[in-house]
């Protein structure tokens, strides 16, 4: 099963009335489970069964607890679970820095997950105000890792 398939089952699942899901075949094991709306992490085990995929750690919680944002200021929000990079590779600088205008498809920052690289991409255009999620930190699916100011 690939990130995007699993990121999209657990939609699913997050969207509908099931509390847990168990996923079995020759390569892996996949189990998810669904839990109230409380300060407990959402949990993605997978067992591997055969060296043809590999298993991701289950997601931390988010390092930060969820302060208001400002009207005025938009999120951009991680696609997907994984761990989240300001730069490309350790000795290169980072994609954006508070104070930085960018442009709709400018890449902000890199969430690996499953071994894949991913360089995620603003949807608006605007100035970075904050950078809510530290380097080389684990993120979950739809945690803001930045605010934006559409007006700057």
């Amino acid at each position: 099963m690939k990130a995007k398939e699993i990121q999209e089952l657990i939609d699913y699942i997050s969207n509908s009335g099931l509390a847990e899901v168990k996923i079995k075949t020759d390569e892996f094991e996949l189990s998810i489970k669904k839990y109230a709306e409380s300060s407990a992490p959402r949990m993605v085990e997978m067992t591997q069964t055969a060296p043809a995929i590999p298993a991701p750690a289950p997601a931390a919680a988010p390092a930060t607890p969820a302060e208001s944002t400002p009207s005025n200021l938009v999120e951009i929000k991680s696609p997907m679970i994984g761990t989240f990079y300001m730069t490309s590779s350790p000795d290169a600088d980072p994609f954006v820095s508070v104070g930085d205008s960018i442009k709709t498809g400018e890449t902000v920052c890199i969430i690996e997950a499953m071994k894949l690289f991913n360089e995620i991409e603003s949807e608006i255009s605007g100035k970075i105000v904050k950078i809510l999620v530290t380097n080389s930190t684990p993120v979950e699916y739809d945690q803001p890792l930045f605010l934006v100011d559409p007006a700057g």
